[in-house]
């Protein structure tokens, strides 16, 4: 990946009688061209998880050219303190960075050069919005009553992920809240998703592994221990968990993805391993399923007399919004446009965030960010076709530059 300094520059200049709602129009379309630049150069050189070193010193280019000096973090990772010129508490905005070991299929001169490596879960336009909010408080420092921490988190979307590490080399320190956007093919440009308490499920991930430590013959199954069939009543009985041993209302999904067994067709193989992620929003329904998971396959293990063995990973959490701050984005919309572009959200996403670690030890918000326009704007996250509307990155910038301006001047 090429790091040179981007073709585009912002104006460092600051911004003089600011009226949030007037001056909308006029500042996004100067910040555009940039965000759009940025956003397709990483789009184009897609890196994956603690392996962002390139993305890195992309990032670090841009924001160096325009007068900051950045802090690195988590190796990989990088940081900005912007100060204003009042005294008041330090509130955090993050931005993810990393992409996914999948091939990118868009047709566009911007898609990925990197095969099977691809921004298809809109990490692209993250990092780009979140440069875009440091450009823009950067000329605004004048009306920033505290600190803004804008920070470029790696490895998002892996386990574990990269939120716990930037937490143990104190990306935090002093933080009184966090704010975050995604964005959604689901909603459409120009709207914001928004939803008070949980917005995302927590995502566990497990492996059980069936274990006979002997093969047998297909025509005798009597004579040993068929583990393909232990395997398949696990993975049956697995699936009638969710809503049976838990409260329904709490929606919880378990899903087996991966099943290995043996490669003959004639033997019955020692080991069998399934796995897949279980997912749900409510922290005790959480541990309800875990605990009956395990218990389950080791109890139809030992009626068989196999061994099996279940190793669980803990992912994120729920990511859960704080409901007064998610009326303050609400309120904050309003005042910078139209009370319309506020997409009040009744159900959350059953994808996991690990933006959720942070909201453990502070209060937060998570804002989706409609990237839907056409046909070709309407893929799935993760999907290989997967791209999003440019048109939404300076605004998506510009109101998340107000929400932190207006949580540290609460009215």
């Amino acid at each position: 990946m090429s790091t040179e300094v981007v073709d585009t520059v912002f104006s460092s200049e600051p911004l003089q009688d600011f009226q949030p709602r007037e001056d909308a129009r006029r500042v996004c379309d100067e910040l555009q061209p940039l965000l759009i630049e940025v956003r397709r150069h990483l789009r184009m050189h897609p890196e994956v998880g603690f392996q962002e070193f390139e993305t890195s010193k992309y990032i670090r280019s841009v924001l160096e050219a325009h007068g900051f000096e950045p802090v690195t973090i988590a190796e990989t990772g990088l940081y900005v303190d912007i100060k204003g010129d009042q005294p008041g508490p330090t509130v955090a905005y993050r931005a993810d960075i990393d992409a996914l070991p999948s091939q990118d299929e868009i047709l566009a001169p911007y898609a990925s050069r990197t095969p099977g490596v691809g921004h298809l879960c809109g990490h692209d336009a993250h990092t780009s919005m979140g440069i875009g909010v440091a450009l823009l408080l950067n000329r605004l420092r004048s009306y920033i009553k505290g600190t803004v921490r804008v920070f470029f988190q790696p490895n998002e979307e892996g386990m574990p992920s990269g939120a716990p590490e930037l937490m143990k080399e104190g990306i935090l320190d002093n933080v009184s809240a966090a704010y975050a956007v995604h964005v959604d093919p689901t909603v459409d440009s120009g709207s914001y998703g928004l939803i008070a308490g949980a917005a995302t499920a927590a995502a566990d991930r497990f492996d059980v592994i069936v274990d006979s430590k002997t093969t047998g013959h297909s025509a005798r199954p009597h004579n040993t221990v068929d583990t393909v069939w232990v395997a398949t009543q696990i993975a049956n009985t697995l699936y009638q968990l969710s809503g049976r041993v838990t409260d329904p209302r709490h929606p919880s999904i378990l899903t087996v993805c991966r099943f290995q067994a043996g490669r003959a067709y004639n033997v019955i193989p020692s080991s069998v391993t399934l796995g897949g992620t279980l997912r749900c929003t409510d922290h005790n329904v959480r541990k309800q399923l875990k605990d009956r998971l395990i218990h389950t396959a080791v109890d139809i293990g030992e009626t068989a007399g196999v061994e099996v063995r279940v190793e669980y990973h803990d992912g994120a959490p729920p990511v859960i919004n704080d409901p007064s701050l998610i009326s303050r984005i609400g309120a904050t919309i309003r005042n910078i446009g139209n009370a319309d572009n506020a997409e009040y959200l009744e159900l959350p996403s059953m994808g996991a965030e690990d933006f959720a670690h942070y909201l453990v030890y502070v209060p937060g918000a998570m804002v989706r960010v409609g990237t839907r326009r056409d046909q070709t704007t309407s893929f799935p996250l993760h999907d290989a076709n997967f791209d999003i509307d440019e048109s939404v990155l300076a605004p998506a910038a510009y109101l998340m530059t107000n929400v932190l301006l207006d949580y540290l001047s609460p009215q």
